[in-house]
């Protein structure tokens, strides 16, 4: 089965002598959602900095579409966008000049880019905040603006960070059916959440990280089948997977 994304045993952090991430195996295929969950401090974060390339592993190796960071970062990037818990922003561009900006940065044509972002600005309720600037939007507004930005590119594969962190209940629809579109149009989609129900619902495989480490990954009947049992809640298969490494 292709691979869009493949982390392949990579060990890493910010200080080669104590790494947080450890042995880290897993990948991301296309027409998939995957959620990536654990505790605060279980390394969630710090895997994604290195899939992003923000940080080089210190052993092991990260793809995606075939590329590795080291070898050629503007096409490794090419092939991602990334949505953050924490939106960021220029002070001095607008809504609109936002996503002009990223449409160019991805190498959208006018036409592609026109067609793309205005069923995305219906779809977000940010119509008539075009012309504003993001420093006096809400927190779930910058979200909206976020999400619009990695959705338009259509990339292979989305890299999202706690998305529903902000977002009002309309807003947690919209993006969980573009997420869900996404999949159907082929992409493949690695998600942090906390809020477990959400990614039963929505992710078809599930990373469950404790300590920097794998604690189990697999489908919701994987996991089920690993644990014994096959009534289990993604609630209940987490908590049981996470408390046998907390005690011990």
């Amino acid at each position: 089965m292709t691979k869009i994304l493949q982390l392949d045993g990579v060990t890493g952090g910010y200080d080669a002598s104590n790494p947080i991430i450890h042995d880290v195996t897993f990948d991301v295929h296309p027409n998939e959602i995957v959620a990536l969950i654990g505790l605060n401090g279980a390394g969630k974060s710090t895997t994604i900095k290195h899939i992003l390339g923000l940080l080089k592993p210190h052993q092991g190796s990260i793809t995606i579409n075939g590329h590795r960071f080291l070898d050629d970062p503007d096409t490794y990037r090419s092939h991602y966008t990334f949505i953050p818990e924490t939106p960021v922003y220029y002070k001095e561009m607008t809504l609109w000049e936002h996503l002009e900006f990223t449409a160019r940065v991805y190498g959208l044509s006018r036409e592609t880019f026109e067609k793309r972002i205005h069923p995305l600005l219906h779809t977000f309720r940010m119509e008539a905040k075009i012309n504003q600037f993001p420093e006096h939007f809400s927190k779930g507004m910058r979200q909206k603006m976020m999400i619009m930005m990695a959705l338009m590119v259509k990339p292979p594969l989305y890299i999202i960070d706690e998305p529903l962190m902000g977002l009002d209940p309309l807003g947690i629809q919209s993006l969980l059916q573009s997420l869900e579109k996404a999949k159907q149009e082929g992409s493949g989609i690695l998600m942090t959440t906390h809020i477990l129900s959400t990614a039963e619902r929505y992710c078809d495989r599930f990373i469950i990280m404790h300590d920097g480490r794998i604690a189990a990954q697999g489908t919701l009947s994987e996991l089920q089948q690993k644990s014994g049992n096959p009534q289990a809640t993604l609630d209940e298969l987490y908590l049981e997977f996470i408390e046998g490494r907390v005690r011990s």
